[in-house]
């Protein structure tokens, strides 16, 4: 999704969640969060910040091997 490693040099630091590392919000320091699929929302001031690697987990995860979107609206 986001491909901060190679970007960096260009664009600067960007403030995002890592799923594996201990994150503190940037707007009350507490590291209490609420993960979707796109963003983390801190459960205390509602700051939210996109995920660092797309994540999908679950059941939200559609995908159609040889099927055309216009197939699929029928």
């Amino acid at each position: 999704m986001y491909d901060f490693g190679r970007q960096q040099p260009l664009m600067g630091y960007r403030i995002a969640y890592r799923q594996d590392h201990a994150n503190h919000c940037p707007g009350c320091d507490k590291s209490h969060w609420m993960v979707g699929r796109v963003t983390a929302e801190c459960a205390f001031c509602g700051t939210a910040l996109p995920l660092i690697e797309g994540m999908s987990l679950g059941m939200g995860r559609l995908q159609a091997h040889g099927v055309s979107r216009t197939q699929m609206a029928a």
